[in-house]
């Protein structure tokens, strides 16, 4: 499934292919990972205790609450986990690196 990576401290966004869910947890760094809806097709994931962590890089996507270090974007349905329907560009766009 086509996902995209926000890494907050690098402020920079990544095209990648992912194969299960399990590949986000790995991609993030965490186990205690949660998702955020950005759009009726589209969620982030991302470490549940980031802050708590003192992880650095924070972004934030359109007005969700700020999230630290990585981030998964990608197609939720469902509860089924679908090809994100966001180009780089359009969702580099709406990230704001803080």
């Amino acid at each position: 499934m086509k996902a995209i990576i926000i890494r907050g401290q690098e402020q920079q966004l990544e095209v990648t292919e992912l194969g299960r869910e399990d590949d986000i947890k790995a991609l993030i760094g965490q186990d205690s990972v949660i998702f955020d809806e950005i759009d009726d097709a589209n969620v982030v994931y991302f470490d549940e205790d980031c802050f708590i962590r003192g992880t650095e890089g924070r972004f934030q996507i359109d007005s969700l609450a700020p999230i630290a270090g990585v981030g998964v974007v990608i197609g939720r349905r469902d509860n089924n986990l679908t090809d994100t329907s966001f180009e780089e560009d359009a969702l580099l766009g709406r990230t704001k690196f803080l």
